[in-house]
Protein backbone atom coordinates (compact mmCIF):
# COMPACT_ATOMS: atom_id res chain seq x y z
CA UNK A 1 0.00 0.00 0.00
CA UNK A 2 2.84 2.34 0.89
CA UNK A 3 4.37 1.76 -2.54
CA UNK A 4 1.03 2.59 -4.20
CA UNK A 5 0.75 5.90 -2.32
CA UNK A 6 4.36 6.71 -3.16
CA UNK A 7 3.66 6.03 -6.84
CA UNK A 8 0.49 8.19 -6.80
CA UNK A 9 2.44 10.99 -5.07
CA UNK A 10 5.13 10.70 -7.74
CA UNK A 11 2.56 10.93 -10.56
CA UNK A 12 0.87 13.89 -8.90
CA UNK A 13 4.17 15.73 -8.70
CA UNK A 14 4.78 15.08 -12.38
CA UNK A 15 1.35 16.46 -13.28
CA UNK A 16 1.85 19.53 -11.12
CA UNK A 17 5.27 20.12 -12.64
CA UNK A 18 3.74 19.98 -16.10
CA UNK A 19 1.09 22.48 -15.07
CA UNK A 20 3.48 25.02 -13.54
CA UNK A 21 6.03 24.95 -16.35
CA UNK A 22 6.55 28.53 -17.47
CA UNK A 23 5.73 29.07 -21.13
CA UNK A 24 7.88 30.83 -23.67
CA UNK A 25 6.41 34.21 -24.63
CA UNK A 26 6.74 35.98 -27.99
CA UNK A 27 5.36 39.50 -28.46
CA UNK A 28 5.20 40.73 -32.07
CA UNK A 29 4.54 44.44 -32.66
CA UNK A 30 3.91 45.53 -36.26
CA UNK A 31 4.54 49.21 -36.95
CA UNK A 32 1.47 51.24 -38.05
CA UNK A 33 -0.65 48.14 -38.76
CA UNK A 34 -4.37 48.90 -38.79
CA UNK A 35 -6.75 46.69 -36.82
CA UNK A 36 -8.20 45.41 -40.13
CA UNK A 37 -4.98 45.15 -42.15
CA UNK A 38 -4.82 41.38 -42.46
CA UNK A 39 -6.55 38.81 -44.63
CA UNK A 40 -9.26 37.77 -42.20
CA UNK A 41 -9.67 41.31 -40.90
CA UNK A 42 -11.65 42.53 -43.88
CA UNK A 43 -8.90 43.86 -46.14
CA UNK A 44 -10.02 43.97 -49.76
CA UNK A 45 -7.22 41.87 -51.22
CA UNK A 46 -4.39 41.23 -48.72
CA UNK A 47 -3.77 37.55 -47.97
CA UNK A 48 -2.10 36.65 -44.67
CA UNK A 49 -2.44 32.89 -44.14
CA UNK A 50 -0.09 32.72 -41.15
CA UNK A 51 -1.85 35.52 -39.28
CA UNK A 52 -5.23 34.04 -40.18
CA UNK A 53 -4.10 30.65 -38.81
CA UNK A 54 -2.83 32.25 -35.59
CA UNK A 55 -6.22 33.92 -35.13
CA UNK A 56 -8.12 30.71 -35.94
CA UNK A 57 -6.12 28.76 -33.36
CA UNK A 58 -6.00 31.52 -30.73
CA UNK A 59 -8.08 34.41 -29.47
CA UNK A 60 -9.00 37.56 -31.39
CA UNK A 61 -9.76 40.65 -29.32
CA UNK A 62 -12.29 42.48 -31.47
CA UNK A 63 -12.33 45.63 -29.35
CA UNK A 64 -8.70 46.21 -28.50
CA UNK A 65 -7.51 49.82 -28.30
CA UNK A 66 -4.15 51.56 -28.15
CA UNK A 67 -3.77 53.37 -24.83
CA UNK A 68 -2.15 56.12 -26.88
CA UNK A 69 -2.08 55.83 -30.70
CA UNK A 70 1.49 56.90 -31.35
CA UNK A 71 4.67 54.90 -31.81
CA UNK A 72 7.01 55.83 -28.95
CA UNK A 73 4.49 56.32 -26.14
CA UNK A 74 2.46 53.22 -26.99
CA UNK A 75 5.56 51.04 -27.22
CA UNK A 76 6.37 52.28 -23.74
CA UNK A 77 2.81 51.44 -22.68
CA UNK A 78 3.10 47.91 -24.08
CA UNK A 79 6.39 47.27 -22.28
CA UNK A 80 5.51 48.91 -18.95
CA UNK A 81 1.78 48.26 -18.74
CA UNK A 82 1.33 51.95 -17.95
CA UNK A 83 -0.55 54.85 -19.50
CA UNK A 84 1.60 57.57 -21.06
CA UNK A 85 0.45 59.86 -18.21
CA UNK A 86 2.35 57.53 -15.88
CA UNK A 87 5.46 56.47 -17.82
CA UNK A 88 6.13 59.93 -19.31
CA UNK A 89 7.01 59.02 -22.92
CA UNK A 90 4.49 61.44 -24.38
CA UNK A 91 5.50 61.79 -28.03
CA UNK A 92 8.06 60.74 -30.64
CA UNK A 93 10.74 63.25 -29.69
CA UNK A 94 13.96 61.78 -28.34
CA UNK A 95 13.65 60.71 -24.74
CA UNK A 96 16.71 58.50 -24.56
CA UNK A 97 17.47 58.93 -20.88
CA UNK A 98 13.86 58.44 -19.84
CA UNK A 99 13.56 55.27 -21.90
CA UNK A 100 16.59 53.75 -20.13
CA UNK A 101 14.73 54.23 -16.82
CA UNK A 102 11.36 52.73 -17.75
CA UNK A 103 10.01 49.93 -15.57
CA UNK A 104 9.92 47.31 -18.35
CA UNK A 105 8.13 44.02 -17.66
CA UNK A 106 10.82 41.87 -19.43
CA UNK A 107 13.17 42.54 -16.51
CA UNK A 108 10.78 40.66 -14.21
CA UNK A 109 10.78 37.72 -16.58
CA UNK A 110 14.58 37.87 -16.67
CA UNK A 111 14.75 37.85 -12.86
CA UNK A 112 12.47 34.80 -12.87
CA UNK A 113 14.94 32.86 -15.06
CA UNK A 114 13.70 33.72 -18.52
CA UNK A 115 16.20 34.36 -21.29
CA UNK A 116 15.06 37.64 -22.85
CA UNK A 117 15.53 39.30 -26.23
CA UNK A 118 14.61 42.50 -28.02
CA UNK A 119 14.78 42.23 -31.81
CA UNK A 120 13.78 45.20 -33.97
CA UNK A 121 12.45 48.69 -33.52
CA UNK A 122 12.72 50.36 -30.13
CA UNK A 123 11.96 54.02 -30.96
CA UNK A 124 11.72 55.48 -27.49
CA UNK A 125 14.50 57.89 -28.21
CA UNK A 126 16.80 57.32 -31.17
CA UNK A 127 19.52 55.58 -29.14
CA UNK A 128 19.94 51.94 -30.15
CA UNK A 129 22.00 50.90 -27.12
CA UNK A 130 20.69 47.95 -25.05
CA UNK A 131 18.08 48.69 -22.39
CA UNK A 132 17.96 46.89 -19.04
CA UNK A 133 16.16 43.56 -18.89
CA UNK A 134 17.42 41.92 -22.08
CA UNK A 135 20.00 39.17 -22.57
CA UNK A 136 20.06 39.64 -26.34
CA UNK A 137 19.62 42.98 -28.11
CA UNK A 138 19.28 43.79 -31.82
CA UNK A 139 17.99 47.24 -32.58
CA UNK A 140 17.94 49.88 -35.32
CA UNK A 141 18.61 53.57 -34.85
CA UNK A 142 15.39 55.61 -34.79
CA UNK A 143 13.18 54.62 -37.74
CA UNK A 144 16.02 52.68 -39.38
CA UNK A 145 16.34 51.70 -43.03
CA UNK A 146 14.34 49.09 -44.87
CA UNK A 147 17.25 47.73 -46.92
CA UNK A 148 20.79 47.11 -45.65
CA UNK A 149 20.07 48.64 -42.23
CA UNK A 150 22.57 49.76 -39.64
CA UNK A 151 21.80 47.81 -36.45
CA UNK A 152 23.20 47.50 -32.95
CA UNK A 153 23.75 43.89 -31.90
CA UNK A 154 24.42 44.40 -28.24
CA UNK A 155 26.52 47.56 -28.21
CA UNK A 156 28.22 46.72 -31.51
CA UNK A 157 27.12 48.80 -34.50
CA UNK A 158 27.21 47.20 -37.95
CA UNK A 159 25.53 47.15 -41.35
CA UNK A 160 23.43 44.09 -42.17
CA UNK A 161 22.70 43.18 -45.77
CA UNK A 162 19.16 42.42 -46.86
CA UNK A 163 15.54 43.32 -46.14
CA UNK A 164 14.93 44.40 -42.57
CA UNK A 165 11.94 42.13 -41.87
CA UNK A 166 13.96 39.13 -43.04
CA UNK A 167 16.93 40.12 -40.87
CA UNK A 168 14.75 40.45 -37.78
CA UNK A 169 13.16 37.08 -38.56
CA UNK A 170 16.52 35.32 -38.95
CA UNK A 171 17.84 36.76 -35.71
CA UNK A 172 14.62 35.84 -33.89
CA UNK A 173 14.87 32.26 -35.12
CA UNK A 174 18.50 32.07 -33.98
CA UNK A 175 17.49 33.28 -30.53
CA UNK A 176 14.68 30.70 -30.30
CA UNK A 177 17.03 27.88 -31.28
CA UNK A 178 19.64 29.03 -28.77
CA UNK A 179 17.09 29.41 -25.98
CA UNK A 180 14.77 26.42 -26.33
CA UNK A 181 16.23 24.64 -23.28
CA UNK A 182 14.73 27.16 -20.85
CA UNK A 183 11.82 29.61 -20.86
CA UNK A 184 12.42 32.61 -23.07
CA UNK A 185 10.81 35.95 -23.85
CA UNK A 186 11.18 37.41 -27.35
CA UNK A 187 9.96 40.86 -28.40
CA UNK A 188 9.94 41.46 -32.16
CA UNK A 189 9.43 45.08 -33.24
CA UNK A 190 8.94 45.09 -37.00
CA UNK A 191 9.71 48.17 -39.05
CA UNK A 192 6.97 47.13 -41.45
CA UNK A 193 4.54 48.59 -42.34
CA UNK A 194 6.09 51.99 -41.65
CA UNK A 195 7.22 54.04 -44.65
CA UNK A 196 10.84 54.97 -45.12
CA UNK A 197 11.51 57.99 -42.89
CA UNK A 198 14.12 59.93 -40.96
CA UNK A 199 12.92 61.43 -37.70
CA UNK A 200 15.15 63.90 -35.88
CA UNK A 201 15.61 64.01 -32.11
CA UNK A 202 13.13 66.87 -31.78
CA UNK A 203 10.45 64.81 -33.52
CA UNK A 204 10.58 66.65 -36.86
CA UNK A 205 10.78 64.64 -40.04
CA UNK A 206 13.22 65.03 -42.93
CA UNK A 207 10.98 65.78 -45.91
CA UNK A 208 13.86 65.18 -48.33
CA UNK A 209 13.53 61.45 -47.59
CA UNK A 210 10.54 60.16 -49.62
CA UNK A 211 7.94 58.56 -47.36
CA UNK A 212 7.46 55.45 -49.45
CA UNK A 213 6.39 51.95 -48.45
CA UNK A 214 9.05 49.43 -49.47
CA UNK A 215 8.08 45.76 -49.83
CA UNK A 216 10.65 42.99 -50.15
CA UNK A 217 11.81 42.59 -53.74
CA UNK A 218 10.12 39.20 -53.99
CA UNK A 219 6.73 40.76 -53.20
CA UNK A 220 6.82 43.85 -55.40
CA UNK A 221 3.94 43.75 -57.86
CA UNK A 222 1.98 41.02 -56.06
CA UNK A 223 -1.06 43.26 -55.81
CA UNK A 224 -0.67 45.28 -59.01
CA UNK A 225 -4.02 46.64 -60.23
CA UNK A 226 -5.84 45.70 -57.01
CA UNK A 227 -8.23 48.34 -55.69
CA UNK A 228 -8.97 48.88 -52.02
CA UNK A 229 -12.62 49.11 -51.03
CA UNK A 230 -12.94 52.44 -49.29
CA UNK A 231 -14.87 53.21 -46.13
CA UNK A 232 -17.96 55.42 -46.02
CA UNK A 233 -15.80 57.97 -44.19
CA UNK A 234 -13.22 58.09 -47.00
CA UNK A 235 -12.54 61.56 -48.39
CA UNK A 236 -10.68 61.60 -51.74
CA UNK A 237 -10.25 65.38 -51.49
CA UNK A 238 -8.97 65.15 -47.91
CA UNK A 239 -11.87 66.95 -46.25
CA UNK A 240 -13.39 66.23 -42.88
CA UNK A 241 -17.08 65.59 -42.27
CA UNK A 242 -19.35 68.24 -40.78
CA UNK A 243 -19.47 68.26 -37.00
CA UNK A 244 -15.69 68.13 -36.51
CA UNK A 245 -14.71 71.82 -36.14
CA UNK A 246 -11.36 71.12 -34.44
CA UNK A 247 -10.24 68.91 -37.32
CA UNK A 248 -11.63 71.33 -39.89
CA UNK A 249 -9.48 74.11 -38.41
CA UNK A 250 -6.43 71.82 -38.37
CA UNK A 251 -6.94 71.06 -42.07
CA UNK A 252 -6.93 74.77 -42.86
CA UNK A 253 -3.48 74.98 -41.26
CA UNK A 254 -2.46 71.83 -43.15
CA UNK A 255 -3.47 73.38 -46.47
CA UNK A 256 -1.51 76.55 -45.68
CA UNK A 257 1.54 74.49 -44.70
CA UNK A 258 1.45 72.45 -47.89
CA UNK A 259 1.06 75.58 -50.02
CA UNK A 260 4.20 77.09 -48.45
CA UNK A 261 6.34 73.96 -48.85
CA UNK A 262 5.71 71.67 -51.84
CA UNK A 263 7.77 68.85 -50.25
CA UNK A 264 4.71 68.15 -48.10
CA UNK A 265 2.64 67.14 -51.14
CA UNK A 266 4.28 63.74 -51.83
CA UNK A 267 4.97 63.21 -48.13
CA UNK A 268 1.32 63.51 -47.10
CA UNK A 269 -0.18 61.41 -49.90
CA UNK A 270 -3.55 63.08 -49.29
CA UNK A 271 -6.41 60.69 -49.92
CA UNK A 272 -3.88 57.82 -49.62
CA UNK A 273 -3.39 56.36 -53.07
CA UNK A 274 -4.27 52.81 -54.00
CA UNK A 275 -0.59 52.33 -54.80
CA UNK A 276 0.34 53.17 -51.20
CA UNK A 277 -2.21 50.67 -49.91
CA UNK A 278 -0.91 48.05 -52.35
CA UNK A 279 2.68 48.68 -51.22
CA UNK A 280 1.66 48.36 -47.58
CA UNK A 281 -0.11 45.09 -48.33
CA UNK A 282 3.01 43.79 -50.04
CA UNK A 283 5.06 44.77 -46.97
CA UNK A 284 2.63 42.81 -44.80
CA UNK A 285 3.46 39.69 -46.80
CA UNK A 286 6.95 39.59 -45.29
CA UNK A 287 5.47 40.04 -41.80
CA UNK A 288 3.15 37.10 -42.45
CA UNK A 289 6.06 35.00 -43.76
CA UNK A 290 8.03 35.94 -40.65
CA UNK A 291 5.27 34.63 -38.39
CA UNK A 292 5.06 31.42 -40.41
CA UNK A 293 8.83 30.84 -40.10
CA UNK A 294 8.77 31.47 -36.36
CA UNK A 295 5.90 29.02 -35.85
CA UNK A 296 7.73 26.44 -37.97
CA UNK A 297 10.85 26.91 -35.82
CA UNK A 298 8.81 26.37 -32.66
CA UNK A 299 7.47 23.13 -34.10
CA UNK A 300 10.94 21.95 -35.13
CA UNK A 301 12.24 22.67 -31.63
CA UNK A 302 9.30 20.81 -30.12
CA UNK A 303 8.16 23.85 -28.11
CA UNK A 304 5.10 25.11 -30.00
CA UNK A 305 2.74 23.78 -27.34
CA UNK A 306 4.56 25.65 -24.58
CA UNK A 307 4.90 28.99 -26.39
CA UNK A 308 2.48 31.91 -26.18
CA UNK A 309 2.37 34.33 -29.13
CA UNK A 310 0.95 37.84 -28.69
CA UNK A 311 0.52 39.72 -31.99
CA UNK A 312 -0.37 43.44 -32.12
CA UNK A 313 0.70 46.87 -33.43
CA UNK A 314 1.72 50.25 -31.97
CA UNK A 315 -0.93 52.41 -33.68
CA UNK A 316 -3.23 52.39 -36.66
CA UNK A 317 -3.19 54.29 -39.94
CA UNK A 318 -5.66 56.19 -42.08
CA UNK A 319 -6.49 55.29 -45.67
CA UNK A 320 -8.08 58.68 -46.24
CA UNK A 321 -10.86 58.25 -43.69
CA UNK A 322 -12.06 61.59 -42.30
CA UNK A 323 -9.56 63.31 -44.59
CA UNK A 324 -6.48 61.90 -42.81
CA UNK A 325 -3.46 60.11 -44.20
CA UNK A 326 -0.01 60.22 -42.60
CA UNK A 327 -1.25 61.75 -39.32
CA UNK A 328 -2.23 58.30 -37.92
CA UNK A 329 -2.73 59.60 -34.36
CA UNK A 330 -6.24 60.98 -34.29
CA UNK A 331 -9.09 59.70 -32.08
CA UNK A 332 -11.00 57.70 -34.70
CA UNK A 333 -11.25 53.93 -34.96
CA UNK A 334 -8.73 53.52 -37.80
CA UNK A 335 -6.08 55.03 -35.53
CA UNK A 336 -6.91 53.99 -31.97
CA UNK A 337 -8.26 50.48 -32.56
CA UNK A 338 -5.65 47.70 -32.43
CA UNK A 339 -5.16 44.26 -33.92
CA UNK A 340 -4.60 41.92 -30.97
CA UNK A 341 -4.35 38.14 -31.24
CA UNK A 342 -3.08 35.73 -28.59
CA UNK A 343 -2.41 32.03 -29.01
CA UNK A 344 -1.21 29.80 -26.21
CA UNK A 345 -1.83 26.04 -26.59
CA UNK A 346 -1.28 25.68 -22.83
CA UNK A 347 -4.77 27.12 -22.37
CA UNK A 348 -7.14 24.43 -23.54
CA UNK A 349 -10.32 25.44 -25.36
CA UNK A 350 -9.30 29.05 -25.86
CA UNK A 351 -12.17 31.44 -26.45
CA UNK A 352 -11.99 32.29 -30.16
CA UNK A 353 -13.28 35.89 -29.90
CA UNK A 354 -13.38 38.36 -27.05
CA UNK A 355 -15.59 41.41 -27.53
CA UNK A 356 -14.77 43.03 -24.18
CA UNK A 357 -12.75 46.25 -24.13
CA UNK A 358 -9.00 45.75 -23.76
CA UNK A 359 -5.96 48.04 -24.03
CA UNK A 360 -2.30 47.88 -25.02
CA UNK A 361 -1.39 48.34 -21.33
CA UNK A 362 -2.89 44.88 -20.70
CA UNK A 363 -0.11 43.07 -22.56
CA UNK A 364 2.41 43.44 -19.73
CA UNK A 365 0.05 42.00 -17.11
CA UNK A 366 -0.91 39.21 -19.50
CA UNK A 367 2.70 38.20 -20.13
CA UNK A 368 3.48 38.08 -16.40
CA UNK A 369 0.30 36.10 -15.73
CA UNK A 370 1.21 33.58 -18.42
CA UNK A 371 4.62 33.26 -16.77
CA UNK A 372 2.86 32.69 -13.43
CA UNK A 373 4.43 35.79 -11.93
CA UNK A 374 2.71 38.46 -9.88
CA UNK A 375 1.55 41.64 -11.58
CA UNK A 376 3.80 44.44 -10.41
CA UNK A 377 2.16 47.38 -8.65
CA UNK A 378 3.47 49.74 -11.32
CA UNK A 379 1.40 47.97 -14.00
CA UNK A 380 -1.93 49.66 -14.67
CA UNK A 381 -3.24 47.11 -17.17
CA UNK A 382 -5.04 43.86 -16.44
CA UNK A 383 -4.34 40.29 -17.47
CA UNK A 384 -6.25 39.02 -20.48
CA UNK A 385 -5.84 35.39 -19.44
CA UNK A 386 -9.28 35.16 -17.75
CA UNK A 387 -10.85 36.39 -21.00
CA UNK A 388 -8.93 33.83 -23.05
CA UNK A 389 -10.03 31.09 -20.65
CA UNK A 390 -13.66 32.20 -20.83
CA UNK A 391 -13.78 32.89 -17.08
CA UNK A 392 -14.67 36.54 -17.74
CA UNK A 393 -16.39 38.31 -20.60
CA UNK A 394 -14.85 41.70 -19.84
CA UNK A 395 -12.26 43.30 -17.57
CA UNK A 396 -13.42 46.92 -17.84
CA UNK A 397 -16.67 48.65 -18.76
CA UNK A 398 -14.91 51.61 -20.37
CA UNK A 399 -11.62 52.02 -22.25
CA UNK A 400 -9.57 55.21 -21.85
CA UNK A 401 -7.31 56.59 -24.58
CA UNK A 402 -5.12 59.69 -24.28
CA UNK A 403 -2.99 61.72 -26.67
CA UNK A 404 -0.52 64.55 -26.12
CA UNK A 405 -0.05 66.73 -29.19
CA UNK A 406 3.21 68.18 -30.39
CA UNK A 407 3.93 70.60 -33.23
CA UNK A 408 6.41 68.12 -34.66
CA UNK A 409 6.23 66.55 -37.15
CA UNK A 410 2.91 68.08 -38.25
CA UNK A 411 2.36 71.80 -37.51
CA UNK A 412 -1.41 71.40 -37.84
CA UNK A 413 -1.62 68.83 -35.04
CA UNK A 414 -0.25 71.25 -32.44
CA UNK A 415 -2.71 71.67 -29.56
CA UNK A 416 -4.78 68.67 -30.62
CA UNK A 417 -4.46 67.00 -27.22
CA UNK A 418 -7.47 64.80 -26.60
CA UNK A 419 -8.94 62.16 -24.36
CA UNK A 420 -11.31 59.39 -25.43
CA UNK A 421 -13.60 57.07 -23.51
CA UNK A 422 -15.25 54.13 -25.26
CA UNK A 423 -17.84 51.80 -23.81
CA UNK A 424 -19.98 49.04 -25.28
CA UNK A 425 -21.78 51.29 -27.76
CA UNK A 426 -20.54 54.87 -27.50
CA UNK A 427 -17.43 57.02 -27.89
CA UNK A 428 -16.84 60.41 -26.28
CA UNK A 429 -13.93 62.60 -27.46
CA UNK A 430 -12.81 65.71 -25.58
CA UNK A 431 -10.40 68.16 -27.23
CA UNK A 432 -8.51 69.48 -24.23
CA UNK A 433 -7.38 72.82 -25.67
CA UNK A 434 -10.71 73.69 -27.25
CA UNK A 435 -14.25 73.99 -25.96
CA UNK A 436 -15.23 71.19 -28.30
CA UNK A 437 -16.17 67.54 -27.97
CA UNK A 438 -17.50 64.73 -30.16
CA UNK A 439 -19.86 61.88 -29.38
CA UNK A 440 -20.61 58.86 -31.55
CA UNK A 441 -23.03 55.97 -31.37
CA UNK A 442 -20.64 53.29 -32.63
CA UNK A 443 -23.37 50.66 -32.77
CA UNK A 444 -25.38 52.73 -35.26
CA UNK A 445 -22.54 54.77 -36.78
CA UNK A 446 -19.31 52.70 -36.82
CA UNK A 447 -17.75 55.07 -39.37
CA UNK A 448 -18.11 58.03 -36.98
CA UNK A 449 -19.83 60.27 -39.50
CA UNK A 450 -22.46 61.86 -37.26
CA UNK A 451 -21.27 63.85 -34.23
CA UNK A 452 -24.12 63.69 -31.68
CA UNK A 453 -22.58 66.00 -29.09
CA UNK A 454 -25.44 68.52 -29.40
CA UNK A 455 -28.21 65.94 -29.68
CA UNK A 456 -30.42 66.34 -26.59
CA UNK A 457 -31.39 62.66 -26.71
CA UNK A 458 -27.85 61.74 -25.65
CA UNK A 459 -27.31 64.46 -23.04
CA UNK A 460 -27.45 62.10 -20.05
CA UNK A 461 -25.13 59.53 -21.67
CA UNK A 462 -22.65 62.26 -22.60
CA UNK A 463 -22.59 63.55 -19.01
CA UNK A 464 -22.00 60.02 -17.71
CA UNK A 465 -19.08 59.47 -20.08
CA UNK A 466 -17.60 62.88 -19.31
CA UNK A 467 -17.62 62.02 -15.60
CA UNK A 468 -16.11 58.60 -16.33
CA UNK A 469 -13.35 60.28 -18.35
CA UNK A 470 -12.39 62.46 -15.37
CA UNK A 471 -12.09 59.39 -13.13
CA UNK A 472 -10.05 57.44 -15.66
CA UNK A 473 -7.68 60.36 -16.25
CA UNK A 474 -6.88 60.45 -12.53
CA UNK A 475 -6.35 56.69 -12.63
CA UNK A 476 -4.03 57.00 -15.64
CA UNK A 477 -1.97 59.54 -13.70
CA UNK A 478 -1.76 57.13 -10.80
CA UNK A 479 -3.79 59.38 -8.49
CA UNK A 480 -6.51 56.88 -7.65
Amino acid sequence: MKKIFTFIFFLTNICLSAQVKQPNIIVIVVDDMRFDEWGGGGHSFLKTPAIDKLVAEGTQFTRAYHAIPLCSPNRASILTGQYASRHGILDNSSRDQASFMLDLFPKYLQKAGYKTAHVGKWHMGNSSLPRPGYDYWLCMEGQGKTYNPILFEGDKKQTFEGYITDIFTEKSIQFIKNSSEKPFFLYIGHKAVHPEAVQRNDGTTDLSVPKVFMPAQRHIGTYDNQTYQRSLSYSPDARVEAGKPVINNAFKIRNETIEKDSLWIPAMDLGVSDQSIRNRAEMMLSVDESLAKIVTTLKEQGIEEQTAIIFTSDNGYFFGEHGFSLERRMPYEESIKAPLFIKYPGIKSQISKVDGLVLSIDIAATALDLAQLKTEKSIQGKSLVPLIQGKKQSIRPTAFVEYYSHENPFPWTAQLDYRVVVNENFKYIKWLRFDEAEFYDLAKDPNELNNLIDNPSYKKKIEEMRAEMAKLQLKALGLN
